[in-house]
């Protein structure tokens, strides 16, 4: 990954920086300097001019830039979780790339998890699998059972 561009080299640098100590020391004695100096300026539009202009340019190109390495962090989250759903034996793989999901979707898998959650909490034994392969699977045994009850089963 050495050929990374300009932009990203760049980017985590300024963002690695910001996060210092010397950065919020470095801003924090910039306000210290522009209060001081607001006497000698007898407190003018001017005066406070600078500090808001400052400001404001800097926190607008501050948001890209930590947008961008939340999105690059983000992104190499959900790719580390794929990662795991893919290598566990018992995880279900309907679970990789679910961030693309629309948020009512998402609402939907949430409500079901929390389903699966009750569930568990109830069960005497932490080992069984309460996952959506295995409540599928449970309901079909279900069913079959259901079938077996009506009349006119062979």
């Amino acid at each position: 990954m050495k050929n990374k561009n300009l932009f990203e080299r760049v980017s985590n640098q300024i963002t690695c920086w910001t996060g210092s100590p010397w950065a919020f020391t470095s801003a924090f004695a910039i306000v210290i300097i522009w209060g001081v100096s607001g006497p000698i300026f007898h407190f003018s539009d001017t005066w406070q001019l600078v500090i808001n202009t400052g400001t404001t340019i800097v926190t607008f190109l501050m948001v890209f830039l930590i947008q961008k390495t939340q999105n690059k962090d983000s992104k190499a989250i959900q790719l580390k979780l794929n990662e795991l759903l893919a290598a566990s034996r018992h995880a279900s793989n309907r679970m990789v790339d679910i961030e693309d999901l629309t948020e009512a979707e998402l609402d939907v898998l949430h409500k079901y998890y929390q389903k699966l959650s009750d569930v568990a909490e109830k069960d005497d034994d932490i080992h069984k699998s309460h996952s959506i392969d295995s409540a599928e699977k449970l309901a079909e045994e279900k069913n079959h059972a259901l079938e077996k009850t009506r009349p006119g089963y062979k």
